[in-house]
């Protein structure tokens, strides 16, 4: 069943997205008035077709090989890689036959579709269920050498207000409009007190040159899964466990976990891990661990990445705040823009050798699980994955690879500059390296989907 409702969810994400991308295409070209002789969702590979209809001058299909998609206009290079027409004059209604500045359009067209996509549903999301906001129970975690300890904050405080203005939710803490103010005043409570920290007159200079802010909420490092044949699974560790210490030094946040285990790369540490010995009737928190938890100590290695094989539970408490309609637009495309900010921010680090290429992409199989978890968490989970997958598409394809849209953008682009069109022959090798990379890349995805599970 769970294989099935795996290949369910991923058809369905994928049929979304695909849909959306390809739409994108297929509007723009019609609107400059190019022939598009196929529009497919699913390839099919040697003729295999679950349906398909021809409407006017355009076939529909839904191909067997659910992975992408396509729209074939006329006059266009594609992973068809048709050549009918290069032996044939240029016709109006083609793509070679249009201005460049309308063929750049059309080729930009799926990306933006799926930038819209993005911001469609969290805009519906919010809209119809609300903005979550973070509650102030939430303790705060501080980064050490960050600003905020230097003015007086640690982990664990609990904020109060911030410039005098009582706060409900985290969000408002972080609002840069409170931490542009001159002086800034946190006041937090710590151990039943009320303490007011006030910022130096350089706080925002120093908050820019820093990597990240260096307060946020606390994460309870609660497992949320341990990776088969990695460190943390072969000495026994489980998922639910919450750690408590590494060697015998208390930890409360995530973070602390991340940067103490990626700082001991194939040194051993003594982990500290709380686990309940029966599944609990109402939510996992790390509050009901620590009550009613049993207590292990285990030897763990962290491999030579710095990692044992183990990934988050979300159990900070949020809850959700309606907001009308034109606020939810405004914030479901604040939420697009930063989704996406981090997107390209995580491409640079991975195309930088910041983070183990290996570890930190994924091919269907890897999507496929993801869409599954986030499918079993809800609906709202299931859509915000697709979000997140709509604009990591969209920032796949403009990168200028043959064979992606970013890659026919740019041979476009300086058909452009040049003022004539590139030889059909070379057009047509540049293709056949990028589909020849392209399902190199696949391949690889596939296999390393399945030794890195």
């Amino acid at each position: 069943m769970d294989l099935l409702s795996t290949i369910f969810f991923f058809i369905i994400a994928i049929f979304i997205l695909v849909t959306a991308h390809e739409f994108g295409h297929f509007i723009t070209a019609r609107i400059f008035g190019m022939r598009v002789d196929r529009f497919y969702i699913g390839f099919d590979f040697f003729g295999i077709k679950l349906w398909q209809k021809q409407i006017g001058e355009t076939e529909y299909g839904i191909g067997a090989f659910p992975v992408g998609g396509y729209v074939k206009i006329a006059g266009m290079i594609d992973e068809s890689m048709d050549t009918e027409h290069a032996s044939t004059e240029v016709k109006p209604w083609e793509f070679r036959g249009k201005p460049v500045w309308q063929r750049l359009i059309v080729l930009a067209g799926g990306v933006f579709m799926n930038m819209v996509l993005a911001a469609a549903i969290f805009i519906g999301i919010t809209a119809f269920f609300g903005e979550s906001q973070t509650s102030l129970k939430t303790p705060a975690y501080v980064a050490p050498n960050s600003i905020f300890e230097s003015m007086g904050l640690r982990s664990g405080d609990r904020l109060v207000s911030v410039n005098g203005k009582q706060l409900l939710y985290w969000e408002e803490a972080l609002d840069p409009e409170q931490l542009s103010a001159s002086p800034v005043r946190f006041t937090v409570e710590r151990n039943g007190q009320q303490l007011t920290f006030t910022a130096p007159k350089d706080f925002l200079s120093r908050v820019n040159e820093s990597q990240s802010l260096g307060l946020r909420p606390s994460m309870p490092p609660v497992i949320d899964q341990v990776l088969p044949n990695e460190p943390a699974a072969k000495v026994g560790m489980l998922p639910g466990a919450l750690i408590v210490a590494i060697d015998g030094k208390p930890v409360s946040d995530w973070g602390e976990i991340v940067d103490i285990i990626s700082q001991n790369a194939g040194k051993k540490l003594a982990i500290t891990w709380m686990h309940l010995k029966s599944a609990p009737a109402e939510p996992l928190t790390a509050e009901l661990i620590r009550k009613n938890g049993e207590s292990f100590t285990t030897e763990v290695v962290p491999n030579a990445s710095g990692k044992i094989g183990i990934s988050l539970r979300q159990t900070i408490e949020n809850e959700r705040i309606t907001l009308a309609f034109p606020e939810a637009v405004v914030s479901g495309i604040e939420q697009t823009w930063k989704t996406t900010v981090l997107t390209v921010q995580g491409f640079g680090k991975i195309f930088s050798g910041q983070e183990d290429f290996r570890k930190s992409v994924g091919g269907p199989i890897k999507i496929a699980r993801i869409a599954n978890q986030s499918a079993e968490q809800g609906p709202i989970s299931f859509m915000y994955f697709v979000a997140v997958l709509s604009i990591s598409l969209a920032v796949i394809n403009i990168l200028p690879i043959p064979a992606l849209d970013g890659g026919q953008f740019l041979l476009n682009a300086i058909e452009g500059i040049i003022g004539r069109e590139i030889p059909f022959e070379i057009k047509m090798r540049i293709q056949q390296v990028g589909m020849a990379i392209l399902l190199t890349l696949f391949a690889y995805f596939m296999v390393n989907d399945l030794l890195n599970p």
